[in-house]
C-alpha cells in the first residue's frame, strides 16, 4: 500500500491506550494540532490504589469510537480526509494496546492509508517538539515515564544511545509508592507534589542513591525503604514535611544524572519526558541550574507530559514524512524497547518510529 496522497494537505490521526488514558489526535502536515482527545480513566482505577489491566482495556474500548467522532469534529474533517493512522504499539498493557491497534488498523484497512506503529517511549520525548518545534538533535533526553527512569543520547531520531536508567524502581514508582507509605491517594506523583507545597523540603534527610557516582543509572526502592522506616519511626511526624524532603530526593538525583550525561557528552540540550517531567520541583531545579551552567533545558507543556495522542501523531508524522510505510503486521508489544524499535527500524531500511 502507497502512503501517497493528495498534495493539498495531509491529515494524520494520532490513537494512544498504552494504559489507561484514552488519546486521539489528529494533527496536520506542518505537524500543528487539530485535535487532541483524551477521557481519564483515574476515577475508575482510584479506588483500587493503581490500574487495573481488565478495567482499563474495558473503558478504552468503551469510549474510543467516541473519541474518535469528537475528535474529527474538533478538527472539522471527515474521514476521507485522513491520510494515516499512527497508533502506541508498546510498550504497556496487552489488552489496553490491543484496542487502539485494533481500531488503527480497521481505520487504515477501511480508507486504504498507511498504518504507522508508534513506540510510546518514542512519543513522550516528541512530545516536547509539540511545545518546542525548533527543537533538534542532538541532545540528552530523560525519560521518566512509568515503569521507565532512562537516559539517552539522541544523536538523531532514529539513533538513540541509551546511557543509563533505573536499577530498581523507575521514579514514577518511587512516587506511586511513597504516595502509598504516606496515605496519599493515587496517582502518586500529583499527590506528593501536593503535600510537598506545603512542606519543609529539608526536614528529612534521606539517603541519595548513585548521585556522587560517575554512573547514568538510578536507583530508587533504598529510597523508598527509607521513607518506610522513617514513618513508622515517626507515626506523627508531618506528612507534608516528610513529602516534599521524599520530592526533594528524587528531584535531586533526576537533575544530578541529567547534567551528568549532558557534561560527559557535551550536548549543552537537556529535554526532560513522560509524566515526571510535570514535577514542578523537577522543572524549577532543571531550569535554576541550567541558567547557572550554561545548558538549556527543554519541557513539555504540563498537560502533554501525561500519555496523549498528539504526542504519538507527532511521532507519528516524523516517521512519516522521513519515508516510513504501511505496516499491517505490526503487532502489540507491551515490553517494547528503544532498542528494539530502532533494530526493526534499521532492519527495514526506513526511518518510521
Amino acid at each position: 500500500m502507497s502512503n501517497s496522497v493528495p498534495k493539498a494537505r495531509r491529515y494524520l490521526l494520532g490513537i494512544e491506550t498504552s494504559c489507561d488514558d484514552t488519546g486521539v489526535a489528529i494533527l496536520d502536515d506542518e505537524g500543528k494540532v487539530l485535535a487532541n482527545e483524551l477521557l481519564s480513566q483515574i476515577d475508575a482505577h482510584q479506588v483500587f490504589n493503581g490500574v487495573v489491566p481488565e478495567i482499563a482495556s474495558r473503558k478504552h474500548f468503551e469510549t474510543i469510537h467516541t473519541l474518535l467522532d469528537r475528535a474529527l469534529e474538533s478538527a472539522g474533517l471527515s474521514w476521507g480526509d485522513l491520510s494515516a493512522v499512527a497508533c502506541t504499539i508498546g510498550p504497556g498493557l496487552i489488552g489496553s494496546l490491543l484496542v487502539g491497534v485494533c481500531t488503527g488498523k480497521a481505520v487504515a484497512c477501511a480508507l486504504g492509508i498507511p498504518f504507522i506503529p508508534v513506540n510510546h517511549l518514542i512519543g513522550h520525548i516528541f512530545s516536547n517538539a509539540l511545545t518546542h518545534p525548533e527543537l533538534a538533535p542532538p541532545f540528552i533526553v530523560l525519560l521518566v515515564s512509568g515503569g521507565h527512569t532512562d537516559l539517552y543520547a539522541v544523536v538523531s531520531y532514529e539513533d538513540l544511545r541509551h546511557l543509563g536508567g533505573t536499577l530498581d524502581d523507575a521514579a514514577g514508582e518511587a512516587f506511586d509508592k511513597g504516595a502509598r507509605i504516606l496515605g496519599l491517594p493515587y496517582p502518586g506523583g500529583p499527590s506528593v507534589s501536593k503535600a510537598a507545597e506545603t512542606g519543609d523540603p529539608h526536614s528529612v534527610r534521606f539517603p541519595l542513591p548513585l548521585k556522587k557516582q560517575g554512573t547514568m543509572d538510578f536507583s530508587f526502592s533504598g529510597l523508598k525503604t527509607a521513607l518506610l522506616y522513617h514513618m513508622k519511626k515517626h507515626p506523627d511526624s508531618s506528612v507534608s514535611d516528610a513529602a516534599a524532603s521524599y520530592q526533594e530526593a528524587i528531584t535531586d538525583i533526576l537533575v544530578e544524572k541529567t547534567f551528568l550525561a549532558g557534561r560527559q557528552t557535551g550536548y549543552r540540550k537537556l529535554v526532560f519526558a513522560g509524566g515526571v517531567s510535570a514535577n514542578r520541583a523537577l522543572r524549577e531545579k532543571a531550569r535554576s541550574r541550567a541558567a547557572k551552567w550554561g545548558y538549556t533545558v527543554f519541557f513539555p507543556r504540563v498537560e502533554d507530559c501525561m500519555d496523549n495522542a498528539a504526542m504519538i501523531a507527532r511521532a507519528g508524522w516524523h516517521a512519516l514524512w522521513s519515508g516510513a510505510v504501511h505496516q499491517p503486521k505490526a503487532t502489540v508489544d507491551s515490553s517494547l524497547t528503544i532498542e528494539k524499535t530502532q533494530a526493526v527500524t534499521k532492519g527495514s531500511g526506513s526511518s518510521k518510529a
